[in-house]
């Protein structure tokens, strides 16, 4: 394969920059010979074939190859936000943006200061970790790791050297100069995928984790920070934002007159940042055949479609951390005890190099510490009563912190055969971090869904014998997270030799469930899959049953039953029906309670008058509840409902949640509430404040920048029910790289021919394309709602319009 290239002088540059040229050149004679045809597949060489909207299919004779090229496109498109990835992961952010600066856009470890992301990496992700992960997985996945870090490290080359096509350097203008862009090596790959595994656990706490530091010994201490901040961070699964989820629907056989299953996915994701999405196709002829999308820097496909089966994911409700609670030794607060005896934490000095103001590096050292369960953890900053005292300290465990299993599960995933195949890799491996898993397989009326991987064994009963006091304290926050006594051996995460791994749940204890009408899931637990058959009796640890479901979650539902109803005759049908359906932009919350909440706070008996409130009532009023983009409204109700769904949901609906009409209640919205009528006054002022017209077309705000245009953008965030997503984060709603919302959609079906997937990637491939550079096509057609007929077979990638080829010769 080809060997990593380091440009280290103007010699050695112009002498690789002739024998680059000499090579395009050769390259371009074989392109013109080889014409249409599909272009043989050289031995250690790799293809590239880009279609319609930039997509790249990778053609390679062998893992490594196969890596070395998906390494190499990816580096093509997002090589400025990839590299930034690989310093955070290697800890070496202040050495290059300074101690206090933070990740400009959010992702799976939120946005902590640059010194708090070294520190923990630099604990965390060393070699110890890279060495148990390369370790873990079967050579050919080693094989594409250590591939894609080279391919990566040509691109790169390339562009510095000026060899690259003209379009493809073009990216990299921005950041080939800058000192944090450098070449990688597998070890950078292994770093990365950790860093994916944890976002269900430690990434949610690196701050806490970094600044964890014993108390001074004074009697009575009891953190350092103000009551208010834990419910805001534990309230997220994943990432920081309450709205970062999934849609997936899986209809069977019963929904498309006996003709197979159909797969609607559709992960609610960063629109940016090291985390988002990337489409591709990956082939090697006779061994595998695999398309769909991955985040930025993961060499395996993780959700997708091969020949035989298609899967999807939700973000999962299960905890994949627990807390332990250490009784300090009196007077020594580094100090625990242990089954009577006193036990000392493991003490690790870290090192890490800081820009100062004056341009020079400065090493920065901080001693971290270790209790038998996992790293302290200090909560003190959101809550005063979690903080590290003088007489107690937090200890948190993640169970993905050793599963190195996880993108195996995916590399066996993409070559697996039948729907029966999948799950038995599924079951076997336990490996999913913190996702549900949806899935269908080819000439098979059966849907699948579960919420099986890696999961804390801690069985109700343990909850109940071991939880503290000041764990009872914190159930009030979150009570799914274990909040265990550390000083009882008892009380440690069980073990159970069926599972893959020590404190780890067995795969045969965990909700899973196979229909021949219908599974889905928003985001809401295992609990209601399907209604019609409720998951229930398994460990409060894996999210919880018989609770309210979320808006979308109920919309959702709605949905999947209404196709079920409809009657298709076929899958084919079935799928064009159902492409419409989920793209329609309905708030399920002004459905049901816009009508409702506006008699109350429209009504002026007894009231002060309020400029502007008649006109907004109007407004409202006339909204047909769909967040078009030329509809007046969707602004209003947004600002509105954002502010209406903070009221406690025993005040705002007098029809309180019944387990047993989950997907109708709570209902009759309380309208009279004066809270109601306040909070149309503040979302009114919001609007004013932002210089919005009360009437204005969602498009005017909610747009995208694309090939120098706006074009404007369908849906809502998530908490006003809107089953399609666009969320933007950035100050003038504008949809941006800060966005979140719809951003990988497959709709997947298998005929005759094999499978038929219509796809579309809403921020698309290119990281210029949201500010407005190149790139922009998928954009574009995702504010259509134009779905990609999606080129797999040899022959659709062919007679693709705007198919481009090169080869990579090694």
């Amino acid at each position: 394969m080809q060997k990593r290239l380091v440009v280290k002088n103007a010699v050695q540059e112009n002498a690789w920059r002739r024998a680059a040229c000499r090579a395009l050149a050769a390259l371009a004679a074989l392109m013109s010979i080889q014409g249409a045809q599909a272009a043989p597949v050289f031995p250690g060489g790799v293809e590239i074939r880009r279609t319609t909207d930039g997509v790249p299919h990778v053609l390679a004779s062998d893992w490594r190859g196969l890596g070395y090229g998906y390494g190499y496109v990816q580096a093509q498109d997002a090589l400025c936000t990839m590299a930034e990835a690989f310093i955070t992961f290697e800890g070496r952010r202040a050495a290059f943006f300074g101690a206090d600066g933070r990740p400009a856009i959010n992702s799976t470890f939120g946005r902590p200061a640059n010194s708090e992301l070294d520190f923990f990496f630099r604990a965390h992700a060393g070699p110890a970790m890279v060495n148990a992960a390369r370790a873990a997985q079967p050579e050919p996945l080693s094989q594409m790791v250590a591939g894609f870090a080279d391919g990566y490290n040509r691109y790169l080359a390339e562009a510095r050297a000026g060899a690259a096509d003209a379009d493809a350097a073009a990216p990299a203008a921005a950041c080939l100069k800058q000192p944090w862009v450098r070449a990688i090596s597998a070890d950078d790959i292994y770093r990365r995928m950790y860093a994916a595994s944890i976002a269900g656990g430690y990434a949610r706490f690196i701050a806490e984790i970094a600044n964890a530091q014993p108390a001074q010994a004074v009697a009575g201490a009891a953190g350092r920070g103000a009551e208010g901040g834990l419910a805001a961070l534990l309230a997220p699964r994943v990432g920081g934002e309450v709205g970062l989820g999934s849609n997936v629907i899986a209809l069977g056989q019963r929904a498309s007159g006996g003709d197979g299953a159909v797969l609607f996915g559709n992960p609610h994701w960063y629109w940016g940042g090291p985390d988002r999405f990337y489409q591709a196709q990956l082939t090697i002829p006779g061994k595998v055949n695999v398309a769909g999308v991955s985040f930025l820097g993961i060499p395996v496909i993780m959700l997708g479609f091969n020949d035989h089966i298609a899967w999807s994911h939700t973000v999962s409700d299960a905890r994949r951390f627990g807390l332990f609670e250490l009784s300090l030794t009196p007077g020594l607060p580094t100090s625990y005890r242990y089954e009577g005896r006193d036990e000392p934490m493991e003490q690790t000095s870290v090192a890490i190099e800081v820009l100062g103001a004056d341009g020079v590096l400065r090493e920065q050292r901080r001693t971290l510490y270790r209790s038998r369960f996992g790293p302290l953890i200090d909560l003190g900053q959101q809550n005063a009563a979690f903080g590290w005292s003088a007489q107690r300290a937090l200890a948190v465990r993640d169970v993905n912190a050793d599963n190195f299993r996880i993108f195996r599960n995916f590399f066996y995933w993409a070559e697996a055969r039948s729907l029966d195949d999948f799950i038995a890799i599924q079951r076997r491996e336990a490996a999913l971090p913190w996702i549900n898993t949806v899935a269908i397989g080819r000439d098979d009326g059966r849907v699948w869904f579960s919420d099986i991987g890696n999961v804390p064994n801690v069985p109700d009963q343990l909850r109940a014998a071991c939880t503290t006091e000041l764990g009872q304290a914190f159930a009030g926050f979150d009570a799914a997270v274990p909040f265990l006594d550390g000083s009882r051996a008892a009380c440690g995460w069980r073990v159970d030799p069926r599972a893959a791994q020590p404190g780890a749940m067995a795969t045969a204890d965990m909700p899973g469930l196979l229909r021949d009408d219908y599974v889905a899931n928003m985001n809401d637990s295992y609990w209601l899959s399907n209604p019609a058959q409720p998951l229930e009796g398994y460990p409060r640890t894996m999210g919880g049953e018989r609770r309210a479901l979320s808006l979308r979650g109920r919309y959702g539902h709605l949905l999947a039953q209404s196709l079920l109803q409809a009657g298709a005759r076929s899958s084919l049908a079935l799928s064009r029906r159902a492409m419409d359906a989920v793209l329609e932009p309905r708030s399920h919350a002004a459905e049901l309670f816009k009508n409702g909440l506006l008699d109350g706070a429209c009504n002026e008996a007894g009231a002060a008058p309020v400029d502007g409130l008649t006109d907004a009532c109007a407004v409202l009023r006339n909204w047909d509840n769909r967040a078009a983009t030329d509809a007046p409204g969707p602004l209003l109700w947004g600002a509105f409902w954002r502010r209406v769904d903070k009221i406690p949901d025993a005040a705002l609906y007098r029809t309180p949640f019944d387990a047993a009409a989950p997907l109708t209640t709570p209902s009759a919205v309380n309208g009279a509430d004066p809270r109601v009528r306040q909070a149309l006054v503040d979302a009114l002022g919001d609007l004013r404040g932002k210089g919005w017209a009360i009437d204005a077309p969602l498009g005017d705000v909610q747009f995208v920048r694309a090939g120098g245009r706006h074009a404007g953008v369908f849906g809502g965030c998530s908490a006003a029910g809107y089953f399609t997503i666009a969320c933007a984060r950035g100050p003038d709603g504008s949809l941006d790289a800060l966005a979140e919302g719809n951003s990988y959609l497959q709709m997947v079906r298998f005929g005759p021919d094999g499978v038929d997937a219509r796809t579309m990637l809403a921020h698309g491939e290119d990281e210029r394309a949201l500010a407005g550079g190149p790139g922009a096509a998928p954009l574009l057609r995702y504010a259509r709602k134009e779905w990609l007929a999606f080129p797999f077979s040899e022959a659709a990638i062919a007679s693709d319009p705007q198919l481009t080829r090169r080869v990579l010769l090694p």
